[in-house]
């Protein structure tokens, strides 16, 4: 609702300066309020242009996340809204767009049918009654409007949640457009259609010309139209004197030069330079550092269609809740894929990995290349023996909201299916140690539709459960596990899973009650929650985190989603 007031508020201001500007004034009069609805929404679009791709500098939105520059929790979950700040950018460029667009039609049939013979600086036109489908075709200005519209389209309509997840493909290079875009916009300010006034002191709007009247052939304003006395609608002879009187009492109205007009310095190359040199900057930075491939130390098949990559690089350090970016060219050369990290480096060990679910071409052939020529069981090699694995780029890592999760004293995660990597990477840094960490307790809450999907963790979540009893400290963490479609009463199987047996829950969570039961255990603290998985299991936990309990209990609610 702020970034909407704010659109609409410098949409306002801008159609004021241009409709009541006396620089703008012989323009207005030739385009009317075509003129103001387009410089107003240029300006909305200008500012839109210049934020959207903040939130796509992932490496300075990870550097502002986690250092300590950003002290604020409060301010650090600002960041965390990047996806729907920059969805919200685009929305409104292309709202405003269409404003846009709709306006310039408007002038480019204006300035056809009002060509003006006595300002022909000011005409885009050639010649009255001119086809204004030249000005929109056969000038820099409009040709760059039209493609930049035809691609504005395409990167739209491919946005829509439903051609992202029928075909990622499609939305990734359409997406990429983005560049040209930008390129094409640098190239449709330059062409200096419209023009405004320089010389107001010299030639105030609407004055009279001793030398040549207007009156004839232009509207004066209302203001003027009583103070011009009839005889002067005929020029003085050149041989004799103005009027002293006439002079005095008229020499605000009295023109002593021509209108010069001058076309307005590109605003948009200020808006957008900036941003745009920081992300190429960015870019470049992104590339170097994920120049040299990883080395890929093992390769895990888990159920349900799931694998886990294991790899090691020189000098990668993460902080569990980020995820990296994989590119590799022998599935794609231009296609790459986030995935959360589910192991990340230590001190101790510089393995880290991700678990990815086999969904789509990509993953497809991704699985295909590094199962090549083993079976469905797990392998895991060593470094020298490894097999010949495709070469496998890594950028990042880079932030998530996840990574609040340990700064609460108290949270909730709940995870849907594969919606649990990124806890995987929070619980296996308390496996290494939790005391130095703010939080002290965590609810765990894991939904699947079927038993072997716990088996992706459950060693993991055994383990854990196992250290944490030895210490003394079997309430760190309380672990639910919810199987949602079966049959009957089902088990993990394996006699050392015991721990997860008794925690495993037939049926879906009931939300509100197993809320108000964390809220009673934890008076007058602040819970964070944490949600990764299925739409309406994020929508439901959103509204119940807002909503006010009698345990005086305050829930932040925090999300993810690559979707």
């Amino acid at each position: 609702f702020f970034w909407l007031s704010l659109n609409v508020w410098l949409f306002w201001k801008t159609f004021l300066l241009y409709f009541q500007g006396l620089q703008y004034y012989y323009l207005h009069q030739m385009l009317g309020l075509g003129l103001c609805v387009s410089r107003a929404s240029a300006s909305v679009l200008n500012l839109n242009c210049c934020l959207v791709l903040l939130p796509m500098c992932r490496v300075l939105l990870a550097f502002l996340r986690g250092s300590q520059k950003v002290a604020s929790r409060k301010t650090r979950r600002l960041l965390d809204k990047s996806k729907t700040f920059h969805v919200t950018c685009g929305v409104t460029i292309c709202v405003f767009s269409v404003l846009h667009v709709a306006a310039h039609l408007v002038n480019a049939l204006n300035f056809s049918e009002n060509y003006n013979e006595d300002f022909l600086a000011l005409n885009a036109a050639n010649y009255r009654g001119e086809d204004p489908r030249k000005l929109l075709f056969a000038t820099v200005p409009g040709l760059t409007g039209v493609i930049m519209v035809l691609v504005l389209f395409l990167m739209c309509t491919a946005s829509t949640y439903a051609i992202r997840v029928s075909n990622y493909d499609i939305f990734w290079y359409t997406h990429n457009l983005f560049f040209v875009f930008y390129m094409l916009l640098m190239l449709h300010v330059s062409g200096g259609v419209l023009k405004y006034q320089t010389n107001l002191e010299e030639h105030p709007p609407g004055c009279f010309n001793p030398n040549k009247t207007l009156r004839e052939n232009m509207t004066v304003p209302k203001a003027f139209e009583e103070t011009f006395p009839d005889y002067t609608t005929e020029p003085f002879p050149e041989d004799l004197p103005v009027p002293e009187p006439f002079v005095q009492n008229n020499f605000t109205r009295i023109c002593s030069e021509e209108p010069k007009f001058q076309s307005h310095f590109p605003e948009t190359w200020f808006w957008i330079s900036g941003p745009l040199c920081l992300y190429c900057v960015e870019r470049l930075y992104r590339y170097i550092r994920s120049n040299k491939p990883v080395t890929i130390t093992s390769v895990i098949s888990h159920p349900s269609n799931v694998l886990e990559v294991r790899m090691v690089k020189d000098d990668f350090k993460a902080r569990p809740g980020q995820y990296v970016i994989l590119h590799c060219p022998r599935v794609s050369a231009l296609e790459s894929h986030p995935f959360t990290l589910t192991m990340c480096p230590t001190d101790t060990k510089a393995t880290f990995g991700v678990h990815l679910k086999v969904v789509g071409d990509w993953t497809e052939r991704f699985r295909d290349l590094l199962l090549l020529h083993s079976n469905q069981d797990t392998e895991i090699l060593p470094i020298f023996q490894q097999r010949r694995y495709p070469k496998l780029y890594v950028d990042g890592p880079f932030g998530s909201p996840f990574e609040e999760s340990l700064n609460y004293e108290v949270s909730l995660c709940v995870a849907g299916g594969i919606g649990v990597t990124p806890f995987a990477s929070i619980l296996n840094t308390l496996l290494d140690g939790w005391k130095h960490y703010k939080l002290r307790r965590l609810y765990f809450i894991w939904v699947c539709r079927d038993i072997e999907s716990f088996r992706w963790f459950a060693d993991l979540l055994c383990i854990l459960h196992d250290k944490l009893w030895q210490e003394n400290r079997p309430d760190y963490i309380n672990i639910q596990l919810y199987l949602s479609q079966t049959d009957g009463i089902q088990k993990i199987i394996g006699e050392k899973y015991q721990a997860l047996n008794s925690r495993l829950l037939i049926g879906r969570p009931r939300w509100k009650l197993l809320l108000d039961e964390i809220a009673k255990c934890n008076r007058q603290k602040t819970i964070g929650v944490f949600c990764c998985g299925p739409n309406k299991i994020s929508k439901i936990l959103h509204k119940l985190s807002n909503s006010s309990n009698s345990y005086g209990t305050r829930f932040e609610y925090n999300k993810e989603s690559f979707s």
